[in-house]
């Protein structure tokens, strides 16, 4: 795990004081001082990338799935992690001096870029953490077991859904797009933004990088967790969409509540569910962590470290706790906030964010293939993020809950 002594994500604005730094030698991490190199092996990084990288997005890939197709789906989630490559090597790059997000962008765009970032980060990750809560109450009525991996729910949904292939009781998914239930071609471009927000860990990379004890293993870690997420990712996905069919809610563990009707015992189901709660219940305080320090630096600038003051931690922990708690209660549907945070927070900070670093350039450092590379990210990202908004309004506006009326049916 990340140690909270490194540099949390994005959780310094002030870090572009550094910018004419050298490039860190291979060895160097931590802040410009000298702090002393991580020992985390390239393993360890990989499973902390991975644990940033699989977190309640997941509960919606079968639906997306559903909207899409299984063909354009696996398309798009490789897509996605490409980019999600593309974006994190450019970050990397441009590392100078003090090794956070938050300096990246002080150091291109000012203190007005770094606190944008921290300003976005901290509604991204209040969106996932609201998410994370959602699901977890799903999960009241069942009890609680020792050991639950999000790997576990990936190999029960498996077992599952071959033991429906055998039964005969499988819903054989659709390989392209079902367009007489959409009610626009348009309708298409709502699932981009779910697999956006499953791909969001770019504010963690820093910190894991840290604690590496040779830095320029970050990249090998970086692709190969992106690999191995992009698997677990098109496993669920389809084998949740072979277990539901047009059925499959924006919340696949919806289902599994439901009873998977393929005569599999109601304990499988519910160790399905509750295979997964594990995990969030884990990677909760890490984003929690996060959403703490970002709002605590746009809050309080300037002051002690958090860590270092009981009463204003405390504070808004219970604060933030009871914000979050509030919206899950409010906005009981994980696909509108993932519609909407998608949409606009983790597209910033995964695609446009990085492309506009490149495209600054502020050290001259940057390829003519660089640049345009940055300019097709950013360029894809508006488009297809602007078109899945206006769908999800003008649903709002019809009274419609895109990508929810299908499953609900």
């Amino acid at each position: 795990m990340v140690s909270k002594s490194s540099r949390g994500p994005g959780m310094t604005a002030g870090g572009s004081e550094a910018e004419e730094a050298l490039l860190l030698p291979e060895h160097e991490v931590g802040d410009p001082a000298g702090a002393a190199p991580g020992n985390a092996s390239v393993l360890g990084a990989v499973f902390n990338v991975s644990t940033s990288v699989v977190g309640a997005g997941i509960m919606s890939i079968p639906a997306a799935m559903r909207v899409l197709g299984v063909a354009p789906a696996l398309a798009l989630i490789v897509g996605v992690a490409l980019l999600a490559n593309v974006a994190v090597d450019f970050m990397l790059r441009y590392t100078r001096g003090t090794p956070s997000y938050a300096a990246l962008m002080g150091g291109s765009f000012g203190r007005a870029g770094a606190k944008l970032l921290n300003v976005f980060i901290a509604f991204n990750c209040v969106g996932t953490l609201t998410v994370y809560l959602i699901i977890i109450d799903s999960l009241r009525y069942t009890s609680a077991v020792s050991i639950l991996l999000a790997a576990v729910f990936m190999l029960i949904t498996m077992g599952i859904a071959v033991y429906t292939v055998f039964t005969g009781t499988a819903k054989m998914p659709r390989m392209l797009p079902d367009f007489s239930t959409l009610a626009s071609p348009f309708e298409l471009f709502t699932a981009v933004p779910v697999i956006v927000v499953a791909f969001t860990f770019h504010f963690n990379v820093h910190p894991i990088r840290a604690e590496l004890s040779k830095t320029s293993d970050m990249k090998s870690a970086v692709r190969i967790s992106l690999v191995l997420c992009a698997a677990i990712y098109a496993a669920v996905g389809f084998f949740g969409f072979l277990l539901f069919g047009d059925a499959t809610m924006p919340d696949v563990l919806a289902n599994f509540d439901r009873s998977s009707g393929s005569g599999v015992p109601q304990a499988l189901n519910d160790a399905a569910r509750l295979s997964y709660a594990l995990h969030l219940v884990l990677v909760f305080p890490l984003l929690h962590y996060s959403l703490r320090v970002n709002v605590d630096e746009l809050l309080f600038p300037g002051r002690r470290p958090l860590a270092a003051d009981t009463r204003r931690f405390v504070a808004l922990t219970a604060v933030l706790m009871g914000l979050l708690y509030a919206l899950a209660i409010a906005i009981p549907s994980i696909w509108t906030l993932f519609q909407y945070s998608g949409s606009t927070f983790a597209v910033c900070i995964s695609l446009i964010f990085p492309g506009a670093i490149v495209l600054r350039d502020v050290h001259g450092i940057a390829k003519r293939n660089d640049k345009a590379m940055a300019a097709m990210m950013i360029t894809l990202a508006v488009i297809t993020s602007s078109i899945a908004i206006a769908s999800n309004v003008m649903s709002s506006i019809k009274g419609e809950v895109k990508g929810v009326s299908a499953g609900a049916s």
